[in-house]
C-alpha cells in the first residue's frame, strides 16, 4: 500500500487572531496542509519556528517586537533553506524590497484570491519563488529609482515628525547647510517638488511610517 504523502506543515504569523482563525479554518480543508502553530508577535514566531521547523511560514510585516522582514532574516540565517511567505496588506516598493531581501520567497497581498494564496504555498514549498505581477511591478519601480542612503532616511523620518532643517541639525549634531543638502538630495530621489510631496510619496512606498522612528537615529 502506497503511504500517503506528508502534509505541508505550516506556522501562522499574524497579530490579528481573526486572521489566523480564517487561515487556520481555510487551510484545515486542504488535503496537503496543516496549520501546526500560530504567533502573534515578532518574538514569538522565532520562538515558534525554533521549536516547530515547519516547512512553509506565513508571515505578515508589521508585528509587534520584531517586524515580519526582521524575522525573516533571523529565520532564513539561522535555518538557510527555510521558506516564508510574506501574507500583507502592505503593497509599498519599499516593503516588498526588505522582505525579499530578508529571504522570504513569495509576497502577498491580503486582498488576492484563496486559489493564488494555495497556489503560494505549494509553490513556496517546492522552494519555488512566488511573486504576483503586481507585487512584481512595484519592486521594479523601486530598482528605477535612487536609494537613499541611511543618513537621507534618518532625514526623512525626522522630517515626518514635524521637525524643520534647524530641528532635524540639532537632533543629528549637523549643520543646516548639510541638512538643507540632505533634504535636496531627498526630493530629487524621490522626484518630489516639496517636502510635503515627499513624505506622501516615502509614505506610500512603504519607506516610512508615521508610527515609526528610524532605527539609524542615535
Amino acid at each position: 500500500m502506497t503511504p500517503a504523502p506528508s502534509r505541508i506543515r505550516l506556522l501562522l504569523v499574524d497579530d490579528h487572531p481573526l486572521v489566523r482563525e480564517g487561515m487556520t479554518a481555510v487551510i484545515g480543508r486542504q488535503p496537503d496542509m496543516s496549520v501546526v502553530g500560530e504567533a502573534a508577535t515578532g518574538p514569538d514566531a522565532l520562538a515558534a519556528f525554533r521549536r516547530l521547523r515547519p516547512d512553509v511560514t506565513l508571515m505578515d510585516l508589521r508585528l509587534p517586537g520584531l517586524s515580519g522582514a526582521e524575522v525573516t532574516a533571523t529565520i532564513c540565517r539561522e535555518f538557510p533553506g527555510s521558506r516564508v511567505l510574506v501574507l500583507t496588506t502592505y503593497s509599498g516598493d519599499e516593503q516588498i524590497y526588505q522582505a525579499m531581501r530578508a529571504g522570504a520567497l513569495g509576497y502577498l497581498l491580503k486582498d488576492m484570491y484563496l486559489d493564488e494564496l494555495l497556489a503560494a504555498i505549494r509553490a513556496v514549498h517546492a522552494g519555488q519563488r512566488h511573486v504576483p505581477a503586481v507585487v512584481a511591478g512595484r519592486l521594479a519601480e523601486r530598482f528605477a529609482g535612487t536609494e537613499l542612503t541611511n543618513r537621507e532616511r534618518d532625514v526623512l523620518h525626522l522630517m515626518a515628525e514635524g521637525r524643520d532643517n534647524g530641528g532635524i541639525a540639532r537632533t543629528l549634531g549637523l549643520t543646516r547647510g548639510t541638512v538643507k543638502g540632505y533634504v535636496h538630495n531627498i526630493l530629487e530621489k524621490l522626484g518630489a517638488a516639496d517636502r510635503t510631496q515627499a513624505l506622501t510619496l516615502a509614505i506610500r512606498r512603504g519607506i516610512v511610517h508615521l508610527d515609526s522612528s528610524s532605527p539609524h537615529l542615535p
